[in-house]
């Protein structure tokens, strides 16, 4: 049943749910109030009284609207609803007041501050506060604190709002952040001077109204209205985070979330928002040719030929990578299949369905999470394969969702029923009284690490058995950004890896650089960095990064999404799309596009679904046959979160961070 109870607001009547908070009815108004301290997806804390209104009839002194819900308030004297004032003499006077206490102790950085120009003290000073100040006493001053590498902190600007606090507690899941000391003496600080241990923490950085944290990587190298802002997706893990990218000139600066219920909430992990300054290091600018076993600078023609003359009557394979848009897996099947090849997108030999997208995209969203009653996590780790996803399965467990996990003993950040490590606590899932320990509303989710042995389908097809006993929903999470897209256009072999290369005189690899090839096959690489595969390569044809064209991802429920070009490729390096279409034109059998629309039409012509832009596919269920399931025991797919990829691996802060993680993890102190 619906509490909803009217109250008029600044003279406009509304109907809002009774636990709805004033702020929030105000909100639901079109009124704006003030607020440092409250934040949506944080608890209420109370603290910073920016945000008070007036009740009239209520006590003579103004209320905190984050901190009264409107089921509190009185009706009038014969039954009228209840009226909240936020533009009355009284909260001017108040609000001002607050204002001048918050600037008591705030120093005047703001020339120097890199909050600023984004700040919402400025912005709330400007509009609420008052023309000048009576404290003339000296500003207390506070030490700063060392959280890490990508944490700036100046504390002596802090408010003592405690969002960074609140975050780190009840979304990222760790201890290390707190407030000690009372009045004047009130500090927040980290325990025993940790820094943060969290694949999240950069999140407290947006989270901050003042400049008290800020990024240490971008610290003052632009401002923010220098800077061109593109709204585009990430591609670091399958999650597919909506961020904004902001450019200055042709260099990426800096990299922000974008709000998005349905995905990434408004949070991204740190590889997410950091990983910007490998865009700019180990980049390939200009296409290469191997000559007497050493690379050398060539043109383009030089390079398209030589590629051509090496395809034409061989057996070929195409590797796709897990940066790679949809559109340039879709190019590279119709040129490497146009000559007779096999082109696989599976390239950590994860046993994937072909066609069967209940299979390997499942029947979940991510939005499922939030309101599942238990989640049973299949040889995954989302802490270091989607942080952000991790995050939400918190939230659900402080919901009072019951976790349970088959395979390694991990830190989740959150508590959970150990079930085992091996395939036999998998088949014990399918024992009789499964279904009445779980009840419904379960989600199950499979991770790449259970599907990477030789019996991933027969794991795969347990997982679906198990869902399909409690009436579950069920997703797979991939690790690799361009994974869906690329099963989505049939970028796929009969027998995987091995069927594909198996005899092949070329391989055209389109940035897959976690895949070893072996002596032998002539290689042509399609990529942006100079990695794994760049090293390995006879020719070299170098392409865009994902901030450098247009594309489209399609993320691990299944969801297509638009990632938009925010600058451009350094040097001779083109668009993916466009390079193999040259090469098509240099073998003599152009593919039918000239330009990405025609690519993109023909591409939705064969997929349908792809143009649901945003858009959770539904997918019709399609149990796999069981089939006997081997002896191992389940590993995580990702070793070392930060170097997942070229463009990480090409970043000296993710290297760092890496480092860091590595002596946390042996490094034990000696109270523990």
């Amino acid at each position: 049943m619906s509490d909803l109870r009217k109250i008029i607001i600044d003279d406009t009547e509304v109907e809002v749910n009774g636990a709805m908070t004033l702020i929030q009815a105000c909100e639901e108004a079109g009124i704006e109030v003030p607020r440092f301290c409250y934040h949506e997806r944080l608890s209420i804390a109370g603290n910073c009284r920016m945000c008070l209104v007036e009740v009239v009839g209520g006590p003579p002194k103004p209320a905190a609207s984050c901190a009264m819900q409107v089921r509190d308030l009185r009706p009038g004297p014969e039954g009228q609803p209840p009226v909240v004032k936020t533009n009355s003499p009284m909260v001017k006077k108040a609000r001002e007041g607050v204002m001048e206490f918050m600037l008591i102790n705030h120093p005047l950085d703001c020339p120097i501050c890199d909050q600023g120009g984004e700040c919402d003290l400025q912005d709330q000073a400007m509009a609420y506060g008052m023309a000048g100040t009576r404290f003339k006493e000296a500003k207390r001053a506070v030490d700063d604190l060392d959280l890490g590498p990508l944490v700036a902190t100046t504390m002596t600007r802090c408010i003592s709002c405690t969002r960074c606090v609140r975050f780190t507690t009840e979304i990222a899941g760790i201890t290390q952040m707190g407030q000690t000391g009372r009045g004047e003496d009130a500090e927040i600080t980290s325990y025993l001077n940790q820094t943060l241990d969290s694949n999240l923490q950069g999140n407290i950085i947006d989270l901050c109204p003042v400049g008290a944290l800020t990024s240490k990587p971008y610290a003052f190298t632009a401002r923010p209205w220098e800077l061109t802002k593109t709204e585009s997706i990430d591609v670091m893990d399958a999650l597919g985070s909506n961020i904004r990218i902001d450019t200055k000139g042709r260099e990426v600066m800096r990299i922000l979330p974008r709000n998005h219920d349905g995905v990434n909430e408004e949070w991204i992990s740190d590889k997410t928002r950091f990983v910007w300054d490998g865009l700019r290091r180990q980049r390939l600018d200009r296409p290469y040719v191997r000559e007497n076993g050493k690379l050398r600078p060539a043109s383009w023609s030089e390079a398209l030929t030589k590629a051509a003359e090496a395809m034409k009557g061989k057996k070929v394979a195409g590797l796709v990578g897990d940066l790679v848009s949809t559109e340039a897996a879709y190019a590279l099947k119709a040129l490497v299949e146009g000559q007779g090849g096999n082109v696989e997108c599976r390239t950590d030999n994860a046993r994937l369905p072909i066609g069967n997208r209940s299979g390997y995209v499942g029947t979940a969203a991510i939005e499922d999470i939030d309101s599942a009653k238990a989640i049973m996590l299949i040889g995954t780790n989302p802490e270091v394969e989607a942080p952000v996803l991790n995050a939400r399965i918190r939230k659900a467990w402080l919901n009072g969702a019951k976790i349970g996990v088959v395979g390694e003993k991990l830190d989740l950040s959150y508590e959970y029923f150990h079930i085992g490590e091996d395939r036999k606590a998998l088949e014990g899932l399918l024992g009789p009284n499964t279904k009445d320990a779980l009840g419904k509303e379960t989600l199950v989710i499979v991770g790449q690490g259970a599907l990477q042995e030789a019996d991933g389908l027969a794991v795969l097809a347990h997982a679906q058995k198990f869902a399909e006993m409690t009436e579950s929903k069920f997703m797979v999470l991939h690790t690799a950004a361009s994974r869906v897209g690329a099963m989505d256009v049939g970028a796929v072999t009969e027998g995987g890896l091995l069927a594909a290369t198996d005899g092949a005189e070329v391989i055209f690899n389109l940035g897959a650089d976690e895949v070893e090839i072996d002596a032998g096959p002539f290689v042509i690489y399609q990529g942006s960095h100079g990695d794994r595969g760049a090293n390995r390569a006879d020719v070299i044809l170098p392409a865009a990064a994902y901030t450098e064209e247009n594309g489209l991802f399609v993320n691990t429920e299944g969801r297509p999404q638009l990632a938009m070009r925010a600058n451009f490729a350094p040097g001779e390096a083109k668009e993916n799309w466009a390079i193999l279409r040259a090469l098509s034109a240099e073998l003599g059998e152009a593919l039918p596009f000239d330009s990405l629309a025609q690519l993109r039409t023909a591409m939705i012509k064969e997929v349908p679904h792809l143009k649901k832009v945003d858009q959770v596919v539904e997918n019709e269920w399609q149990p796999l046959e069981m089939d006997k399931l081997g002896d191992a025991t389940f590993r995580t797919a990702i070793k070392d979160f930060y170097l997942t990829n070229p463009i990480a691996r090409a970043s000296t802060l993710m290297a760092e961070l890496s480092a860091n993680a590595k002596a946390r993890g042996e490094a034990k102190i000696a109270a523990e």
